[in-house]
Parts: structure tokens; C-alpha cells; sequence
């Protein structure tokens, strides 16, 4: 008994941590609802590294635009209000019909946006996300 690990083995008398397998979990927090149960399911996970583009269809291009005469870019779509800020990515989408001619520089574009744009005599220029 000098080692003061005999009988009982440092384990006291009675109670949860005398008995074999007893002691608490990780987890818990002397009774309270621990932190893991309170919050909801969260499936997944959330890729930090998204980018969100501003979508804009040649349509509303054809119908705040008009017949303009200059390069289409993001600050420019910020000036007619089709977007708030230049700085956010854009994507051109190919909804509706083009009848003007426009040389558009944004973020990205879809395949039929492509198509309606040059279809017209107009370019695409895909500007870098920086």
C-alpha cells in the first residue's frame, strides 16, 4: 500500500470514474445538452473558393442597350443598372433574341450566348476573374 496505488487504485471509493468503463465522453459537459446535439444537421460542406457570377441574358442586353456603339463591359452594365457592382464576376447567358450588333467582354459565357452574339457580326472577349 506505501505506492498509494493499492485497493482502490487511485480510483476513490464508489461513483462513475470507480467503476470499469466509467469516466465521461469526449463530449460531455456535466449533464447540459452538449454543444454537439443543440446544433442542427449540416450535410456537406461549403467550397470557399465559389464563384458567384452575375447572370445577365442577351435579351436585356438587346433591350437596355440598344443599338450602342461601344465594347460591352462590366463597368458599363454598372452604368445602364443591369448590375451593382463592377468588381463581381459576369456571365452572358443566351435567353431571348439579339438584334443589334455588340462586342462584349464579361466573365463567361454560354454556348448559345456565344452563338446569338456572333450570329449578329459581334465578339466575345472572356475577361480573367482576378
Amino acid at each position: 500500500m506505501a505506492s498509494g496505488k493499492g485497493k482502490t487504485s487511485g480510483r476513490g471509493m464508489k461513483g462513475q470514474g470507480a467503476r470499469s468503463g466509467g469516466g465521461k465522453g469526449p463530449f460531455f459537459e456535466g449533464g447540459q445538452l452538449p454543444l454537439v446535439r443543440r446544433l442542427p444537421f449540416r450535410r456537406g460542406f461549403t467550397n470557399i473558393r465559389r464563384v458567384h457570377y452575375k447572370p445577365i441574358n442577351v435579351s436585356r442586353l438587346q433591350e437596355c442597350l440598344g443599338d450602342i456603339e461601344q465594347d460591352i463591359t462590366p463597368e458599363l452594365l454598372v452604368n445602364f443598372g443591369l448590375i451593382k457592382r463592377s468588381d463581381k464576376a459576369v456571365a452572358i447567358l443566351g435567353d431571348g433574341d439579339l438584334t443589334s450588333t455588340f462586342h462584349v467582354k464579361a466573365h463567361r459565357f454560354s454556348k448559345t450566348a456565344i452563338e446569338k452574339i456572333e450570329a449578329t457580326g459581334g465578339s466575345v472577349e472572356v475577361l480573367s476573374l482576378s
